[in-house]
Parts: C-alpha cells; structure tokens; sequence
C-alpha cells in the first residue's frame, strides 16, 4: 500500500532537510573557528551559569544552538566536550539537558540566554 503524499509534504519535507544541512555545515564551519580562536576561558572558581554566559563569547552559543538544531539529541555529548575543552564547565548540564529536550531544537535556547545574561545586570 502507498501512503498518499502531498507536494506540500514533500516540499516541506526537503525544505527542513536542506535548512539541517546548512546548519550542520555552518556549525562544522563554526566548529573549526571556535577551536581555532577561542581559547581556555580562565573562569573564576566559584562561576555560575549566568556569569559563566557572560565571559562565553556568542560564537560559543550560537555554535551550541547549531548543533542542537541540526544534530538533535546527538549535540549533547558533542556540546559537553566542546565546553569541557574551553573551560566553561557550569554551561555543560544546562546544554546537555536543553539537548536532550524534545522541541526545544527550534528554539535558540543558548543564544537567548546568553543575550539576556548580556542585558541583565549582576549581582
């Protein structure tokens, strides 16, 4: 039996493969100037979250935020050991988690929290 495909379908369908590929490709791309150019961020010893988001550059989050959209539930570990690797350790459960949330893909999740540590202030 043939199940009924629509052009609408189909289209929407190769629409979100070619957009996961592009941001599998920007990502990959994004992936070799983060491991490039940013280094070991030196956090003080008691850093949380949103300080810690506030000393991560946003080529960090918006490379996090690519992978989780192209990657699904496959970004965490990837994510893990990207932020393992430049030190930023408190950020690490949250993406990992956020990765591991379904629906949450869409959404810059990492980025939006990054702009509103940027615009809150500290304690």
């Amino acid at each position: 039996m043939d199940w009924p495909t629509s052009i609408g379908g189909e289209n929407l369908l190769y629409g979100l493969l070619i957009l996961i590929g592009a941001a599998l490709a920007l990502a990959l791309l994004l992936l070799g100037w983060v491991l490039w150019r940013v280094r070991r961020i030196d956090l003080p010893q008691d850093a949380d979250f949103m300080t810690t988001l506030r000393m991560t550059p946003l080529t960090v989050v918006i490379l996090l935020d690519l992978l989780d959209f192209s990657l699904d539930f496959l970004s965490a570990p990837i994510g893990w050991a990207l932020l393992s690797y430049l030190g930023l350790k408190p950020l690490r459960g949250v993406t990992a988690v956020e990765g591991l949330i379904p629906g949450t893909q869409m959404l810059p999740t990492m980025t939006l929290a990054w702009i509103i540590a940027r615009f809150t202030k500290p304690n």
